[in-house]
């Protein structure tokens, strides 16, 4: 996948919906800028940050993800596929449903998927380096340019839903102290039940990850 490289950007995602849109590129592209100063965080909420720290969107074409994985899904199949990607970096990386990294019990990063007609954009931000957005870094070596082409390699394997969601079913039980956002409301994953296509059952209603 060919990979752009920007020294600084408002927003990888925004950028790179603004260019498909255009029709000036195509999937599959990634994205990546060294700064981003009005990046797209969950609940619209900005994500953005300086030098050293991570800050990627990648453009992929929906006939090429697997055909058994549900589209509200894909910010999980997207986030874990990279926490694994991070593992070899600390071992206590893990993703708090559906789209969060966390190192221990501090948020790290985030990602935010959107469908453009036939293409789904991922964006991602992740704390490198330096504790930014209120948030704690991994404080590892690793630099973003490095951490992308190593995440491609494993993307661009697009494993089968199943195959993430087995491994994802189990950390999932990591998020059950945390609190999650729904439709403006805070509420407990404590009791939640993880359906199979990477939705939750909570409080008897059927709450989707698309993000």
């Amino acid at each position: 996948m060919e990979i752009v490289s920007f020294d600084t950007l408002a927003s990888t995602q925004t950028y790179l919906l603004e260019q498909l849109k255009k029709q000036s590129v195509q999937a599959p592209l990634a994205v990546i800028a060294n700064q981003q100063y009005s990046g797209i965080g969950s609940r619209d909420n900005s994500w953005s940050g300086g030098e050293g720290n991570f800050f990627a969107s990648i453009a992929v074409n929906l006939e090429d993800l697997p055909k058994d994985l549900p589209l509200e899904s894909a910010s999980i199949y997207f986030s874990f596929i990279m926490k694994q990607t991070l593992e070899a970096h600390d071992e206590n990386i893990w993703l708090k449903w559906p789209n969060d990294f966390y190192l221990n019990d501090e948020k790290i990063g985030g990602t935010i998927t959107k469908k453009f007609k036939n293409t789904l954009v991922c964006g991602m931000g992740i704390n490198l380096k330096d504790s930014q957005n209120g948030y704690r870094a991994l404080e590892c070596d690793i630099s973003a340019q490095f951490l992308l082409e190593k995440y491609l390699l494993a993307l661009e394997k697009f494993p089968k839903w199943k195959e993430v969601f087995r491994e994802y079913e189990i950390e999932f039980e990591l998020s059950r102290k945390f609190s999650v956002h729904i439709e403006n409301d805070k509420k407990s994953l404590s009791d939640a039940t993880l359906c199979a296509d990477g939705s939750l059952m909570i409080e008897g209603k059927r709450v989707f990850s698309l993000r």
